[in-house]
Order: structure tokens, then sequence, then C-alpha cells
């Protein structure tokens, strides 16, 4: 029987289903069709973008390849996309960086500043690209054993650029930035059980401090300038040490 509480009962359910809708993301038509078509090419790049940071965060293939999510008719969908062997396409190596500096601005302008950006400018596609790093559409972050070794492909010895202790330096570099991020990590975590507003606030305020020259750091590394990623490692270091130490002592 529909009384005078249906209304209420729906206003209810509506309540409760919205925020869980709010949280859908929209939808990747290019992905959806990939998927859906047995010859379709790049599922598992599709699939690798779904487990992505750019999944996550609705970060769409037209974001990076063009073309028209909004319609499943091939050629429409395909409008304007230009494959990545072709010199102007946004992923190609020379404009890859372009490309993924259109969201990652302090890590394109600090790579701006390499002997590496200045390899990809010049037509010579030996030196690395974001890709080289950060995989085609994952987003990850390498360990400091899998980046030293792909240093080792141009400055390992005998190789093209061989430079004498780089690949080691920078695996030991890597390593300790690393070590820091789960220190950062586990601080952010305690501060989250703080009961005090107070004191959680000036923890928080801490830890956005020792987080500054992280940023730092990591942009001085797409930078290739490991002196400056020394330092500010150390600061950063130093801050992360007082607020666990703060963090340990109640």
């Amino acid at each position: 029987m529909i009384g005078w509480r249906t209304p209420v009962v729906l206003a209810a359910a509506c309540l409760w289903v919205a925020p869980a809708l709010a949280q859908i993301p929209p939808r990747n038509g290019c992905g959806d069709c990939h998927l859906a078509t047995p010859a379709a090419p790049g599922k598992d790049h599709v699939l690798d973008w779904d487990r992505s940071p750019h999944g996550r965060n609705n970060v769409t293939c037209s974001a990076c390849h063009g073309g028209n999510p909004g319609t499943f008719e091939r050629f429409q969908a395909h409008a304007g996309i230009i494959g990545p062997a072709d010199p102007k396409s946004p992923l190609s190596s020379k404009n890859l960086p372009g490309t993924c500096g259109s969201c990652h601005v302090g890590p394109f302008v600090a790579f701006q500043n390499s002997r590496h950006y200045e390899l990809l400018q010049s037509g010579d596609n030996r030196g690395p690209t974001c890709t080289t790093c950060h995989g085609d559409t994952d987003g990850r972050l390498l360990s400091a054993k899998a980046l030293g070794a792909q240093c080792a492909h141009c400055h390992g010895p005998n190789e093209v650029a061989p430079r004498a202790g780089r690949v080691q330096h920078v695996r030991e570099l890597y390593a300790g930035l690393g070590a820091l991020r789960d220190q950062l990590k586990l601080a952010r975590t305690l501060i989250k059980r703080v009961d005090d507003k107070t004191r959680r606030a000036a923890l928080q305020s801490q830890l956005e401090q020792a987080e500054v020259p992280v940023t730092r750091a990591v942009n001085a590394g797409h930078a290739f300038v490991y002196d400056d990623l020394v330092s500010n490692l150390a600061v950063a270091q130093q801050r992360a040490d007082v607020l666990l130490s703060r963090l340990a002592n109640r």
C-alpha cells in the first residue's frame, strides 16, 4: 500500500544513493569501446589505465590521445588522433613531456632544464622521456633498483654515455627518497589519530613543511640535478625526524 510515508522513504533512499552515485567516475567511452570490441587494439593499455592514478582521477584517453570519447562511431571517435610514431603527435617522444606537463607542471618545468630534454628536442630519442620511468599509462614510480637499471642503459660501463658511479648513486638517492616518503606517510596516519585539534593542526603544519623540500627534491630529480636533490632530501629528513619525534612523545 502506498501511503504518506512513500515520498519520505523515497527521499531518504535518494539521499543515501546520491553520494554513492557522485563517486562513480564519468565513462571513458574510448576504453569502453576498446574493451568491448574483439578486434580493437590496446586492451592491455586500457586495463593498465584503469588501474592507474590516471584512471582513478578520471584522466581519460582523450586527454592524451585526442579524439571524441562521446561517440561509439569509429571514424568520429578517432577524428584528430595522431599515432605516437608521427612527430606531430602529442605522444611522440619529443612532444610527450609537454603533454604530460599540462597536468604535471612542476616536473615538466624541471625536466626542461635537463640535458635529456635537450636531446629529445634535437630529435635524438636516446634520452629518456616521461614513459621511460613512469610507464605508458600507469603513472608508476620506479623502485630505486629499476630506476638505476634505466640509467644504466646509457650511463653504464661501455654504453653510449658512461658515467662511473652514476647508477649506484642514483639508486642510493632514490632509495633514500622512498624511505623518507614512507616516514611521512606514517606521520600522516599518526597525525589523523591525534585527538587534540590544536596539536593536530600544529603537527599537520609540520608535515606540510617537511613535504615542501620533498617536492623540490623530486623536481631536482626530473632536472637530473642531483646536488639539489641531495640538499633538499637532507632538509626534508631533518624535518621528518623532528616531526616523528614529536609524534612519539605524546
